[in-house]
């Protein structure tokens, strides 16, 4: 049998109705054992992909700052490169139902390192 050409058969499946292409895919999926939706999954993972994943900069606030306010005060000093009055003011700052912002506009993976930080010193951090 001769080999077809991407033309050739492009134009033959031009003539063919809906219902002979569908025979000729379950007939291929069954020859070949593939699944024809297995080649429309990735095209849905790319249209996912290309959704923006949420914002690029957040604003880290301090909510609770737990039992532990020294080593809260110690953790933002250092994730924030703040002295120890600056980070002392941002702990004392924080009241039950008055949450006190720690650093604005950073981004997000800097955010996620410093909320790490200061988490594991017994704080409660969020985004805004």
């Amino acid at each position: 049998m001769a080999k077809l050409t991407n033309e050739e058969i492009i134009a033959t499946l031009k003539e063919m109705t809906i219902l002979e292409i569908n025979d000729l895919v379950k007939a291929i999926e069954e020859e070949f054992g593939v699944t024809a939706a297995v080649a429309a999954a990735p095209v849905a993972v790319v249209a996912d992909e290309a959704a923006p994943a949420g914002p690029t900069e957040v604003t880290i606030v301090l909510k609770e700052v737990g039992p532990t306010k020294i080593a809260v005060i110690k953790a933002i000093k250092e994730a924030c490169g703040l002295d120890l009055m600056g980070a002392k003011k941002i702990v004392d700052g924080c009241a039950p139902g008055t949450p006190s912002v720690i650093k604005e506009n950073v981004k997000v993976e800097e955010a996620d390192k410093i909320k790490e930080a200061i988490h594991a010193a017994g704080a409660v951090v969020e985004y805004k």
